[in-house]
């Protein structure tokens, strides 16, 4: 297995990156800035383009021809090694409103600072004569230098510049569009994504903010641009998250520094969920803590067939650093996997009860501080009998991890019962993927991804908080608070890796509920952002799941012990 490392990066840095604003609201932050801090639209042009020229500069030299936005370069570029953009043309393609004038001003600061010294420019329409605007002046001052600025229109020297191109940065739409685009516009996204497509490895796409197209009410099947870096400009927008359109923005470079911080700080729909920032939101644990003050986990999972599940999740709640994980299997599992489970306890489900907790002494050593029901686990009848314990347990405080099985578990009953869903009592976490969240809630799984307001909605409605499982994880809690976690890992999309999230989960939901700090959205962040963090850890090839639980191991004592 390859090396890893527990290294934590500085928090304070990563934190002005973490607050996400819905495309809708960022209109009103810009009329704020002009009101009330004398940042007009000349101020937040100027300083956008230049961000964007730094945080691109900055992305290069670090990573060079390496980067996710130049892996598509050629490899023997002389100027892509040394951190600059490839040979050969840049291509601006700008629309009318504020990204085209952003990237108007980013290709000029570009070319003063020698990174780039042969453009072009493509604009939807040319300013009038006598147009006064950001974009105006940002065209005013590229014809100055020399830059060839077009009018679109399609002519054969149109087509020449596209083929001749070897970087396109993105300006033609942001997220003020209504809709899907239409006319020229369109007709630009079009031709931007036809050049990359064929042009084999060589030709990255830039967007600024977001990719064009990807607007406030964007739809799947709207026409958008597909970058392979979006340089987001903060506050960053919650659409570049959506889980159906993450796929379409490439590498998501936080461009920073353009508005106040005092200001930035009255602004956040979501937030950007981090390993670095969320470890810190669990309490540690106590130099003289033993076993139970740590938690005891109670796990129900596995079935004929899916007896991994249950291994994996115990495996990820004691990684998560939970004092007793006690795992409750069907008889015929217990002999499989009772040897192999380590210092997790197996309990045949022929001999567990509501009243196994009682002994003779009268002490309560096995009584859980969280139940985990679900990975591997089935839906037989008997399954109904553990899930009305764990529900009246919730009930009086011990939190409940329900996963795979045991959601689905929850709509059987609800459907029984004619209820239309559960509803908790704020100490429940569910960890769905789209297939259990569509049973579930009855929203098809196309619409899900593409509205992470449904799991907010639906989080409130049930009281519980909502992990998502995806490439792109949501986690939303009944009080409002919504977060994303990037994960684009395709390493953590195999069976096992939803039961590791749920052990996490069990395990750092039973310590802090013996805390007496138990709050389910700040643990399912935790575990979320570790099990994207442990995936990073483990390096570029295809493992186990529970291979992951070693790397997650170390991370969460390195931040807790």
């Amino acid at each position: 297995m390859p090396g890893y490392s527990t290294g934590r990066m500085n928090a304070a840095s990563e934190k002005r990156d973490s607050r996400l604003i819905l495309p809708e609201n960022s209109a009103l932050l810009d009329r704020e800035a002009s009101a009330s801090w004398g940042l007009d639209s000349f101020a937040l042009v100027e300083a956008a383009g230049r961000a964007c020229a730094a945080a691109l500069k900055k992305e290069l030299s670090f990573g060079g021809k390496n980067t996710a936005i130049f892996r598509r370069t050629d490899k023997n570029d002389r100027r892509s090694k040394e951190g600059r953009f490839p040979s050969g043309p840049v291509l601006v393609c700008a629309g009318p409103g504020s990204n085209g004038a952003d990237a108007l001003v980013m290709l000029r600061a570009l070319i003063m600072d020698s990174l780039v010294d042969d453009a072009a420019v493509l604009l939807s329409r040319l300013p009038a004569a006598d147009e006064k605007t950001p974009r105006s002046e940002a065209v005013k001052a590229l014809q100055m230098m020399g830059v060839p600025v077009i009018n679109w229109n399609g002519s054969p020297h149109t087509a020449e510049l596209f083929r001749n191109a070897a970087l396109i940065i993105d300006g033609v739409a942001g997220t003020g569009i209504k809709g899907a685009l239409d006319g020229i516009p369109l007709e630009m996204v079009i031709a931007i994504n036809e050049r990359r497509n064929t042009a084999g490895s060589r030709l990255p796409v830039i967007s600024l903010d977001v990719p064009s197209g990807a607007g406030s009410a964007w739809e799947p099947g709207f026409p958008v641009i597909q970058a392979d870096g979006t340089l987001a400009i903060e506050p960053i927008k919650t659409v570049l998250y959506t889980p159906a359109l993450r796929p379409r923005c490439g590498k998501i470079i936080p461009v920073r520094g353009i508005f106040p911080p005092q200001l930035l700080a009255r602004y956040g729909d979501a937030e950007l969920l981090s390993w670095e920032d969320r470890c810190t939101a669990i309490p540690p644990v106590p130099p003289d803590a033993y076993k139970y003050r740590r938690g005891v986990a109670e796990i129900h999972a596995g079935n004929t067939g899916s007896a991994g599940a249950a291994r994996i999740a115990a495996a990820g709640a004691s990684a998560a650093g939970a004092g007793l994980v006690r795992i409750v299997v069907d008889d015929p599992l217990y002999p499989l996997l009772a040897p192999s489970l380590g210092g997790s306890m197996a309990v045949p489900a022929s001999s567990w009860s509501p009243e196994y907790q009682k002994t003779e002494t009268g002490i309560n050593r096995f009584k859980p501080d969280v139940f985990l029901l679900g990975p591997g686990w089935g839906r037989g009848e008997k399954r109904h009998t553990v899930l009305h314990v764990a529900l009246e347990a919730e009930k009086s405080g011990v939190p409940l991890i329900l996963d795979a099985d045991g959601i689905t578990l929850i709509k059987d009953l609800c459907s029984a019962g004619s209820k239309e869903l559960p509803v908790f009592n704020g100490r429940a976490i569910l960890t769905p993927h789209a297939g259990e969240l569509e049973i579930l809630s009855g929203f098809p799984k196309e619409r899900i991804l593409a509205e992470p307001v449904l799991i907010s909605e639906l989080a409130r409605k049930m009281n519980a908080a909502i992990l998502f499982k995806s490439h792109v994880m949501i986690l939303a809690a009944p009080d409002g608070r919504l977060g994303f976690i990037d994960g684009m890992d395709p390493s953590l999309g195999t069976g096992g890796s939803g039961d590791l999230l749920a052990g996490f989960c069990a395990g750092i939901a039973g310590r802090m509920r013996v805390q007496k700090k138990f709050d389910p959205y700040a643990a399912a962040a935790a575990a979320g952002t570790l099990l994207v963090e442990a995936g990073r850890c483990m390096g570029r090839y295809f493992f186990d799941p529970l291979e992951l639980a070693q790397p997650a191991a170390a991370l969460a004592g390195h931040a807790w012990l």
